[in-house]
């Protein structure tokens, strides 16, 4: 059975997948250049660059995925906006403040536990990982961050597995993702070296490399880079590392623009 796969970026963490039957909506913030967005502890960003779409412009959605619960990933244009019956793939902490805004389908995952839907001979399940928002003790003062493996099954054969880092910093907490999930065919990784008060709190261009080395997709796509005041690094900076150190498969992309995700071959066609 021949199924498709691919990503139109929106805007920072904002993207629309669409994985064969399904389609899913990341960290939905739809915010116009010049709104603010709330990050918490008092402190607040700007957004420098218009999202490529409104949520009104996606269409039918079967789940968002969100990876935490700051106004950058989730703003107060998603939250008027988005079905209060979608369901909100999350963490348990953002679940619990999401249903006291009426968001009654939103479903909190711990950590290595799955979620799915299935569709005639398609099956997606969605799985939480381990995400680290913050260096040290600075991550407990964070909201909880999860990233995401999103596994496209067909006929019960694995066509794609997709890794979504969500905001968090490299570290040995990644290591068991390509062990207990297996082989990465893609990965939409969070960049931007996102610094507040001298804290680096997604990942720079060391991180970035450090965890593409580690978990190996067969394609990389940078996002989360440049859309807001507190992200620092452009995603040149991590281009350029990356080459410097011989990591291929990286593809860059641009606000509005759909990539194809690598989907498997059929096994019984070869």
């Amino acid at each position: 059975m021949t199924v498709h796969a691919s990503v139109t970026f929106v805007g920072n963490a904002t993207t629309v997948l669409r994985l064969g039957d399904f389609t899913l909506l990341t960290d939905p913030a739809f915010g116009p250049a010049g709104s603010r967005v709330y990050l918490g502890k008092g402190m607040w960003t700007r957004r420098l660059v218009d999202p490529a779409l409104e949520v009104l412009d996606i269409g039918a959605l079967d789940a968002v995925l969100l990876s935490h619960l700051h106004g950058d990933h989730f703003d107060r244009f998603a939250r008027r906006d988005l079905p209060y019956e979608l369901p909100i793939v999350t963490t348990v902490q953002a679940q619990r403040r999401l249903r006291r805004s009426r968001f009654t389908a939103a479903q909190g995952l711990p950590t290595w536990e799955s979620t799915e839907w299935t569709r005639g001979p398609q099956r997606l399940r969605v799985t939480a990982v381990p995400g680290k928002h913050g260096p040290g003790m600075i991550d407990k003062l964070l909201p909880d961050v999860m990233g995401t493996v999103a596994e496209l099954e067909v006929d019960g054969q694995c066509r794609l597995r997709l890794y979504i880092t969500g905001d968090t910093l490299y570290g040995p907490h990644l290591t068991e993702i390509p062990q207990r999930c297996g082989a990465i065919d893609a990965m939409l990784i969070h960049l931007g070296g996102t610094k507040v008060l001298g804290m680096l709190l997604t990942m720079d261009d060391r991180h970035g490399v450090a965890t593409t080395q580690l978990i190996r997709p067969g394609l990389t796509i940078p996002i989360h880079n440049d859309d807001y005041k507190v992200q620092k690094m452009p995603v040149s900076t991590y281009l350029r590392r990356a080459r410097e150190e011989g990591l291929t498969g990286i593809r860059p992309v641009t606000r509005g623009e759909t990539l194809e995700l690598p989907v498997r071959a059929d096994p019984l066609r070869g």
